[in-house]
């Protein structure tokens, strides 16, 4: 067999790597995720501004690495994906302390000490590597950063990963406030990644930013009263590894201001929404509908802001669910892929009636259908939204007035025909929720003038008992929402003025 020899020019390559798409947070989430996998009680993450001379350290309390096992992790790719991985392990390629580490700075630098034992540091520095064709991998922290390793004096054993020269990160113009800017975001990033490992009476993991705890942000709202579906969770896959567990959040009526903003995530409502897939519980992917639908792909949009779904996978999925080197994309299996899309549909399903209806899943009093005041008819030629006939508002006025049944009937195919679709959708799209109705942040008089007219006409013009009158009412539209104010409701009707 004849061959020839051909490695990788080091510089070319790494610069390279360097184009992976990782942010600031996700990197250093990556980075993170070898303090773990090392045991780790508590990680400190630091960023220090200074202009061009900034930097990052992520400081953790694992078990260390002796100099063999150093060498090996500031190897790129020392480590074949293939190779069987222990089921704690979060990593998978071999390489992503480094490319996390090169998307942000020029220099890395790795210290660490086993038990008592000495501290020994390696380091990367691309413009080495960029004036030599050889992998040039340095000893000991650059000049001016020695300081840095004192912090590993107090641990009996751990490690820290220094990172310097951030030209990715502080470009041109770039200062202090963007600076706080990013650490906002690494911050909400990395509660939320790790919050199965953060949260609890007796977390798994401290994880501190600039000193402070990071505070875990749990996508599911687990235990809101006011959830109105998360049914258990289920197993899938040949060897049944996979768990999948569906979630419809509150309607934001059901929620307090403080709830429904921390509720919104990082992202925000929109781009929350779809499949939450975690492997060792830690977050891969948040949001998205992992290019599943049915006829074509979902998209993300306001109808199904609600629809949240967690996935648990093991390390020894990653290949079938073809898990990228930043561990932020992934792609379910064939096996397990009309499964998902038929849960989601449902969930889709659920959370739609929810946001449209406001938090109200299924309309009903008393075990009654609630009288709605609008119908959707689907046809051939699209949707149309009709005022019922049978609310007990309409009805009222055609029986009471059958000379004025022609006028009413008119007024009422106007106001039908030109129901405001394309403003409501607008006005829906940028305000992030449906427009208010149903007499929402409007006073009990303002409810009790509406209701109590309706309810003198059916008790002194249709001839109903006050009860009968009030059981009607709670199951009509808009009113079956004020249970109290219809109950509350008089025996003798109040005359207007009275």
């Amino acid at each position: 067999m004849n061959f020839r020899n051909a490695p990788p020019r080091a510089a070319a390559l790494v610069e390279s790597l360097r184009g992976l798409g990782y942010s600031t947070a996700t990197a250093i989430a990556d980075i993170i995720d070898n303090s773990i996998a090392a045991g780790a009680g508590v990680v400190d993450v630091r960023f220090h501004w200074a202009g061009a001379g900034s930097w990052i350290t992520i400081l953790d309390d694992g078990r260390g690495m002796d100099p063999v096992e150093l060498d090996s992790a500031m190897r790129l790719g020392d480590r074949n994906p293939l190779d069987e991985r222990a089921a704690g392990d979060l990593g998978r390629f071999g390489l992503g302390l480094k490319t996390a580490s090169f998307s942000q700075g020029r220099s890395l630098t790795v210290a660490s000490r086993t038990t008592n034992g000495t501290i020994d540091c390696l380091r990367w520095d691309l413009d080495v590597l960029a004036s030599s064709t050889e992998w040039h991998l340095l000893e000991g922290p650059s000049e001016g950063s020695e300081f840095h390793l004192d912090v590993l004096r107090d641990h009996m054993s751990g490690t820290l990963v220094l990172l310097e020269k951030l030209d990715r990160l502080v470009t041109s113009e770039f200062e202090a406030q963007d600076f706080l800017d990013v650490i906002d975001r690494v911050e909400g990033h990395l509660g939320m990644t790790f919050h199965r490992y953060l949260e609890g009476r007796h977390p798994r993991l401290q994880l501190k930013l600039n000193g402070k705890l990071v505070q875990p942000w749990e996508p599911f709202l687990t235990g809101h009263a006011g959830k109105p579906w998360s049914p258990a969770a289920l197993r899938l896959g040949a060897d049944r590894e996979i768990e999948v567990q569906c979630h419809v959040l509150p309607h934001r009526d059901k929620l307090s201001p403080r709830e429904y903003e921390e509720a919104a995530g990082p992202e925000g409502w929109t781009l929350g929404q779809g499949f939450y897939v975690y492997r060792n519980e830690r977050l891969l992917v948040a949001g998205g509908w992992l290019g599943l639908g049915t006829g074509r792909r979902w998209t993300r949009d306001e109808a199904h802001r609600l629809a949240r779904i967690r996935i648990d996978i093991p390390n020894s999925a990653d290949s079938d669910w073809k898990l990228d080197i930043r561990k932020s994309a992934a792609r379910p299996p064939v096996g397990v892929r009309k499964r998902l899309t038929r849960l989601a549909e449902e969930t889709r399903h659920r959370a739609r009636r929810v946001f449209a209806h406001r938090g109200r899943t299924t309309p009903a009093v008393r075990g009654e259908p609630v009288e709605m005041a609008w119908l959707s008819t689907n046809t051939a030629t699209g949707t149309r939204y009709r005022i019922s006939r049978t609310h007990q508002g309409v009805l009222n006025m055609l029986e009471q007035h059958p000379e004025l049944a022609p006028d009413i009937e008119a007024m009422l195919r106007c106001i039908e025909e030109t129901v405001p679709v394309q403003r409501i959708w607008l006005d829906t799209a940028e305000q992030k929720d449906t427009p208010l109705s149903g007499f929402a942040h409007q006073s009990d008089a303002e409810v009790c003038g509406v209701l109590e007219a309706m309810f003198r006409s059916l008790v002194l013009k249709k001839g109903l008992t006050a009860e009968e009158a009030r059981i009607r009412l709670a199951r009509t539209e808009p009113f079956d929402r004020f249970p109290d104010l219809v109950s509350s409701l008089p025996d003798v009707p109040i005359s207007p003025g009275a």
